[in-house]
């Protein structure tokens, strides 16, 4: 049931006042995604040797048998062809002769694909459909350079670009301007943005329409419904644009592998106590070499001789206190840790009960 509040709510300011488009998207309005397995040629010797990827001299024949050349009874041997597959994202409400961009992803052993063209690649969708059609040449970031006893690569030169390499031969069915009621799914869940964004919605209809449309339904969705004098498109370009201020909970996302700690703004932790240092243990070995006397017939033997010496640096105790991010930062600073240090003591303390937020660990 579509139910529309009386009032405006009374919630605290949010963190940030962004636009509507910028923090929510219309759930008609979505992309389809497309793949498609294609062929790239002109390659200077870099593309798939055909022995390791049976799959591209098949390919060849049944391109070539495609075109009126028989190849049968022949064997290909040529190392500038290579097999890729197709990707593309094809964006909503797009008509018939529309061109979008396509990624190219070689699938053999290729060793580059700088400097081929993509043959033509139908490019279907989940549902089986052909939607469009790929072809042109490949731009590659990376590039690769060999010698005879040293190589060098940069990013990665089997995987390229063609801009506006697609043509949409299908266009999805989409009917935007019959809908009476349109969907805003918010791209960071929270009630207290969903909220915001129906009172605006509402304060700004009910000064043009003299009427309140906006209903919302739960943290991530935000139901509308269209006044009848106005299309679907006008409608939502006049309150796509109005500002609403979003919240988010308070979060601290931790990825170990690379040491990258983000801290969100509304992240309070409670006074503690914090005691950080590294134990170094230092093992040295420094066998001796020892001769026997002259004349003893002795043999010289090796006497093993081992140090051992540890210590812990830079062991301190510090009062933590985070009534607000700067101060949180500023306390971590003054412990002098690194960062994989930083995240040992962000876990420490959310054990402790002491950090007032959600930590993520990526």
């Amino acid at each position: 049931m579509f139910r529309v509040s009386n009032g405006p709510s009374t919630l605290p300011p949010g963190q940030v006042a962004a636009r509507i488009k910028d923090i929510a998207q219309l759930q008609s309005a979505r992309d389809n995604q497309l793949v498609g397995y294609g062929l790239v040629i002109g390659l200077a010797g870099t593309g798939d040797s055909l022995r390791n990827s049976p799959f591209t001299e098949q390919s060849i024949r049944a391109m070539l048998e495609n075109l009126g050349i028989a190849t049968e009874g022949g064997s290909a041997r040529a190392k500038n062809v290579a097999a890729v597959i197709v990707t593309a994202n094809m964006p909503p409400f797009v008509q018939s002769g529309a061109r979008i961009d396509i990624d190219v992803s070689s699938m053999g052993d290729a060793t580059s694909l700088a400097g081929g063209t993509l043959v033509m690649t139908p490019l279907k969708a989940a549902d089986g459909e052909i939607y469009a059609v790929g072809q042109g040449s490949v731009i590659v970031g990376g590039f690769t350079a060999q010698g005879q006893a040293e190589q060098l690569t940069q990013g990665v030169p089997t995987a390229g670009r063609v801009p506006n390499g697609a043509i949409v031969e299908r266009a999805v069915p989409a009917e935007f301007d019959d809908q009476g009621v349109l969907t805003l799914q918010l791209r960071n869940p929270d009630f207290s943005t969903a909220i915001r964004i129906a009172d605006a919605i509402n304060d700004y209809t009910s000064q043009r329409f003299g009427m309140r449309v906006a209903a919302e339904r739960d943290a991530r969705t935000v139901q509308i419904r269209r006044p009848q004098n106005v299309s679907a498109a006008r409608f939502y370009a006049e309150i796509e644009n109005l500002v609403v201020e979003s919240d988010a909970p308070a979060r601290v996302v931790i990825d170990e592998r690379t040491g990258t700690i983000v801290i969100g703004s509304n992240v309070r932790i409670s006074r503690v106590a914090i005691s950080h240092g590294t134990l170094t243990v230092r093992i040295t070995e420094a066998p001796r070499v020892v001769q026997p006397e002259p004349f003893s017939k002795g043999e010289t033997a090796v006497e093993p001789s081992t140090a051992i010496d540890a210590s812990r640096p830079n062991a301190r105790v510090a009062v933590l206190d985070g009534p607000d991010l700067e101060t949180l930062v500023s306390g971590l600073n003054r412990l002098g840790v690194k960062p994989d240090g930083i995240i040992a003591i962000l876990q420490g303390i959310k054990s402790a009960g002491a950090l007032q937020a959600d930590l993520v660990l990526q």
